[in-house]
C-alpha cells in the first residue's frame, strides 16, 4: 500500500542568515524524499492554505487575525520567535492546512505524513516557540467539527513538552495528548497534558525505548480513538543543537517503526507531522526526518480495518 505524503513549496519561508531555526529543511526534507523514490505516484499532495474559520477553531480570534493582517504585537512576535512577515504568515496556514490533509489522507489511506507540522508550542492565545499555529490542534478540530472523527489521540515524541497542544485541549476528553520529552528542555512552564513523561538529560536508546513500549501499548487501550496525530520530532538525538537526549539515528528509526506499527496493528489511522529538528548540515537533518516517511512505508502493508467510533 502506497503511502501519501503532503508538501507545499510554502513550507519554506525566508529568515535571516544567522537565525536559529532551519528553515530550509523544509526544502531539504521533500528533495530527500523525491530523491529516495518513497512518492506515491511521483506526486506530493499539495494543500490549500488553512482558511480563518479553521484555525480560529483552535486559537482566538484576535490572535488568528492579528498573524492573516500583518499586525502581530512585537511582544508576541519575540515569543513566536519569527519575524512576522507574510511568507511567515502563509507558510503558517499552509503547514496547517497541509496537517488537516494528512489527517484527511490517514482516514482514507490508513496512513499519511505531512513534510512540515507539529507546531505544537502555539496555543489557544498566540504562538511561541518558532510555532505560529498549532496544526494539529486544528486538524483534529476541523475533522470534529465537520464530523469526520469524534476522539483523538496525539502522540508527541518532539524532545520540547506539547504545552501549546495541551492547552488548546485542557479539559476537553475527546482528545488524549501524550507527550514524552526531556524534563529539563523548553518550555520552563510546562502545561499538564493528559500523560507527560518526563526524561533525564542524555537519556539513549534502550531505556528511551523501553518507557515507549511500556506506555504505547497501554495507552491505545484507553478509549476508541478515531486517530492518531504522530509529531515524530527528530530532536531527541544525540546531535541535536537544541536536544538533551541521547538517541542514535537507529533508535529514532525503531521509535518511529514502533510507534507507526502499534497504532496500525490496532487499525488505527496515523497522520504523521515531522516536528521539531535542529541542525546546520541540511542533508544531515533531513535525512534524519525522513525515518518518519520510510517507517511509514515499511509498515503500509499491514491491513487498514477503520476503527468504528462510538
Amino acid at each position: 500500500m502506497s503511502v501519501p505524503i503532503v508538501h507545499h513549496p510554502a513550507y519554506c519561508a525566508e529568515l535571516p542568515e544567522d537565525h536559529r531555526f532551519p528553515m530550509d529543511k523544509f526544502r531539504a526534507v521533500a528533495s530527500r524524499i523525491v530523491e529516495d523514490g518513497l512518492l506515491a505516484g511521483g506526486k506530493f499532495h499539495r494543500p490549500r492554505p488553512a482558511p480563518f474559520e479553521w484555525i480560529a477553531l483552535a486559537h482566538d480570534d484576535a490572535y488568528v487575525d492579528q498573524v492573516f493582517s500583518g499586525d502581530v504585537p512585537t511582544e508576541i512576535a519575540r515569543e513566536i520567535g519569527f519575524p512576522m512577515k507574510p511568507d511567515i504568515a502563509l507558510r503558517a496556514r499552509c503547514a496547517t492546512g497541509g496537517t488537516v490533509l494528512t489527517g484527511y489522507l490517514a482516514m482514507e489511506h490508513g496512513l499519511a505524513c505531512n513534510t512540515a507540522g507539529g507546531s505544537h508550542h502555539a496555543r489557544w492565545a498566540h504562538g511561541a516557540g518558532f510555532c505560529v499555529f498549532n496544526d494539529v490542534a486544528v486538524a483534529i478540530k476541523v475533522m470534529q467539527a465537520e464530523g469526520v472523527i469524534h476522539r483523538a489521540l496525539v502522540i508527541d515524541l518532539d524532545v520540547h513538552q506539547g504545552d501549546g497542544t495541551a492547552n488548546i485541549f485542557a479539559g476537553d476528553e475527546s482528545v488524549f495528548t501524550f507527550s514524552m520529552h526531556s524534563a529539563k528542555n523548553y518550555p520552563v512552564r510546562k502545561v499538564p497534558s493528559s500523560l507527560d513523561v518526563a526524561l533525564p538529560d542524555s537519556l539513549a536508546d534502550r531505556p528511551y525505548l523501553d518507557q515507549l513500549t511500556t506506555i504505547l501499548p497501554e495507552l491505545l487501550k484507553r478509549d476508541l480513538y478515531d486517530i492518531v496525530f504522530y509529531n515524530a520530532g527528530v530532536d531527541p538525538y544525540v546531535g541535536d543543537r537544541l536536544g538533551r537526549l541521547a538517541l542514535t539515528r537507529e533508535g529514532l528509526a525503531r521509535r518511529d517503526r514502533y510507534v507507526i506499527e502499534t497504532v496500525r496493528a490496532t487499525g488505527l489511522p496515523l497522520a504523521g507531522v515531522l516536528g521539531g529538528g535542529y541542525s546546520k548540515d541540511m542533508r544531515e537533518l533531513a535525512d534524519r526526518h525522513v525515518s518518519l516517511h520510510r517507517a511509514a512505508i515499511e509498515v503500509a502493508d499491514l491491513k487498514y480495518t477503520p476503527r468504528s467510533s462510538s
